[in-house]
């Protein structure tokens, strides 16, 4: 540590700390454009301007690194002249459009043009005109705005690992551009408009439809994928105008995926807003009364042993306990949340979590990724790897199809036989020799009929190398959606004698009820079941129902979720679902009613104590208990096929059912793998 003076206040700084960062310390404001503290220094803006001892001239602070002893002046009549200068020299040519302007009230140039500007202008000529670019669906430009700070190019280099931004001219001919004008191959477009200081870079999707103090913000999670990133949804009277990302340094750092920003016009398309039941072969309109009495009618003489039930992937905890307990109390055990057919062991939780947890990937120094691409599973994780491989420290394989992930690594053979070798190969002597190795598997590569076999595999490996152990658990299973960890942890799963998602589709119930599975083909479901439906979308499972139940999506309810590593997280309603649509767990206690088995809860912090009872894990909000490492492996029979491990996402855009309603996403899809948009029911 060394010492440095900043306004006659002596602070502590590390060695190698810069002068900003030591006057950030010191508890002084110094006003930046180009200096972001995720980004490599740029130091082109000169905002950041103080007055160092004994130099000739003010320094650029973010780029100026402190030495024993240093006196720091950040307020004095040197540096207000110089900010003062910068902040004309910037507004040259920036128009004065700020009351169209979609950034205007929360704009870092307006707001220190107030604070560190001058009053007057002496500029008269006329102002530069630069074209716009396209950057695709996602982002908006107004290139005259742009100051150059060029943070956009760093984080699509750095971040994103998609280096398709970049600055051509000089001096007042320079220009950030796209260099080919197409849209941008990235899923974190949309933190270039989070980190642009000006209103260069605006959403397309919602430009024009708002001003920032019209919005009523809610601090939520995402549940599109399992990362659980933190947002903030902003709404206004009844409509989510947009998502934004809240800082968490522990789960997304400061940046949110584009499907979980962009897809929330979903709540407005193809929505289940009544209840239907089938009669005469035709879905007709029905009261909630007469919905649950076609069940209990239907349910009349049905054993237990033939009533099933599946969670899908993004529902809350909260319902999942609520449909687990009505099915117990109807003698059922046919239980299942894993819709894509994912052989996982749910007895122990190590066996199904990312263990690692998300920000220890920062500490791995090698990782081998088993049947997964993260880039479109997970991007805000994939990004977090990125990180760790581009510091040089961390070597990645891939065992799978070949596909940019973004960062350099060792494309290993794309079927699981490569698994059972991968010890004896190269890339083995990698992980050998790693203090922190890290094995990943996909969903995709359990979704297989010989997934068990893959699992047990892997966590042999693991075991192999050990990566598992008191101060380190290198085992992680990387989950698709937000929901699907709570339900595991809550055990719903086959029962004792229970039937699996298989067995049930196959004939092995004669009541299906399904909370929100849409990622199950119902042409698999075996004619003659009666299928209940409860969800949000009229969707894959809405089609082959034959009474419907709408819910609310995880945007319209306080919901518990659980992400990829285990952190317990809650989400809060920030708009009402439409119509008649509830809250999931309101229409199971309800339901519960009429069947004749009435669930022993009626409010929210009840259902929050059962789900304690079930699992304690649910009392830790926003922790990762680790998990005491115990003798055994998970279930794992038969042998390694030789079939190549496939994918579970092909189109990022349309990975879920909220991607499937959403008419951004269906450009942004068909931008991108030339996609045509999904027909409507009408159609």
């Amino acid at each position: 540590m060394i010492k440095v003076t900043v306004d006659g206040e002596e602070v502590e700084v590390p060695a190698g700390a810069t002068a900003l960062q030591a006057c950030e310390v010191a508890g002084r404001e110094i006003p930046r454009f180009c200096y972001h503290e995720r980004l490599s220094v740029a130091g082109n803006c000169r905002m950041c301007l103080v007055e160092v001892e004994k130099s000739p001239k003010p320094v650029a602070s973010c780029a100026f690194p402190v030495m024993d002893g240093m006196k720091i002046s950040t307020d004095s009549l040197v540096v207000r002249n110089a900010r003062r200068s910068v902040m004309e020299f910037l507004l040259v040519n920036h128009p004065l459009d700020c009351p169209i302007c979609d950034q205007g009230g929360e704009c870092d140039l307006q707001d220190q043009a107030v604070a560190y500007g001058g009053d007057s202008s002496r500029y008269r000529e006329n102002k530069r005109a630069v074209p716009d670019k396209y950057l695709g669906p996602l982002v908006k430009t107004i290139m005259n705005r742009c100051i150059q700070c060029t943070r956009c190019v760093r984080f699509s280099t750095e971040i994103a690992g998609v280096p398709e931004l970049g600055a051509v001219g000089r001096g007042e001919a320079m220009e950030i551009t796209n260099y080919v004008e197409k849209a941008l191959g990235t899923e974190l477009a949309g933190n270039l408009i989070d980190i642009c200081p000006v209103g260069a870079l605006t959403a397309r999707p919602i430009a024009y439809m708002y001003r920032p103090w019209e919005l009523a913000k809610t601090d939520s999670v995402d549940v599109l994928d399992a990362v659980g990133s933190n947002i903030r949804v902003d709404s206004r009277g009844p409509d989510v105008i947009r998502i934004l990302p809240r800082t968490h340094e522990d789960v997304n750092e400061e940046w949110l995926a584009d499907r979980p920003r962009f897809a929330f016009d979903a709540l407005k398309r193809r929505r289940l807003d009544r209840p239907w039941v089938r009669r005469d072969g035709q879905l007709r309109p029905a009261t909630w009364r007469e919905a649950f009495e076609a069940i209990a009618v239907r349910l009349r003489g049905v054993p237990g042993e033939r009533i099933g039930a599946v969670a899908g992937g993004l529902a809350d905890a909260e319902s999942v306990v609520a449909l687990k307990d009505l099915m117990t109390s109807l003698g059922s055990a046919n239980l299942d949340c894993r819709e894509d057919g994912a052989a996982i062991d749910a007895s122990r939780r190590e066996f199904y979590l990312f263990n690692t947890t998300i920000a220890g990937i920062e500490q791995a120094d090698a990782l081998l990724i088993v049947g997964s691409n993260p880039r479109l599973e997970a991007p805000v994780l994939n990004a977090r790897i990125r990180k760790q491989v581009m510091n040089g420290s961390m070597t990645v394989g891939l065992i799978g199809p070949e596909v940019d992930l973004t960062y350099p690594h060792r494309g290993l053979r794309d079927g699981p036989s490569t698994l059972a070798g991968i010890a004896n190969s190269r890339f083995g002597e990698v992980l050998r020799n790693a203090k922190r190795p890290m094995i990943l598997v996909g969903r995709g590569a359990l979704a297989r009929p010989d997934g068990a076999a893959v699992l047990a595999g892997a966590w042999d490996l693991a075991q192999s190398l050990n990566a598992m152990r008191e101060d380190w658990n290198g085992f992680n299973v990387l989950h698709r959606s937000g929901g699907q960890v709570g339900a595991l942890d809550l055990g719903f799963v086959p029962g004792e004698r229970g039937k699996d998602l298989g067995a049930m589709l196959n004939g092995g119930v004669d009541l299906l009820w399904l909370l929100g599975a849409d990622e199950i083909d119902p042409g698999l479901i075996r004619p003659g079941t009666f299928v209940v439906y409860q969800g949000h979308h009229g969707d894959r499972g809405a089609s082959r129902a034959d009474v419907i139940l709408p819910g609310a999506s995880y945007l319209e309810k306080d919901g518990t979720y659980v992400n990829t590593e285990g952190r317990v997280q809650r989400g809060r309603r920030a708009v009402f679902p439409p119509g008649e649509a509830r809250e999931d767990w309101r229409i199971l206690r309800a339901a519960s009613e009429v069947l004749g088995q009435p669930l022993p809860y009626d409010e929210l912090g009840a259902v929050r104590e059962r789900l304690v009872a079930v699992n304690p894990v649910f009392a830790g909000v926003d922790a990762v208990p680790r998990a005491k490492l115990a003798g055994g492996a998970p279930a794992g029979q038969g042998a390694l096929s030789d079939t190549p491990f496939a994918y579970p996402i092909t189109d990022y855009y349309r990975a879920d059912v909220f991607g499937r309603m959403s008419d951004v996403m269906a450009q942004c899809s068909a931008e991108r793998y030339g996609a045509a948009a999904p027909a409507m029911a009408a159609e």
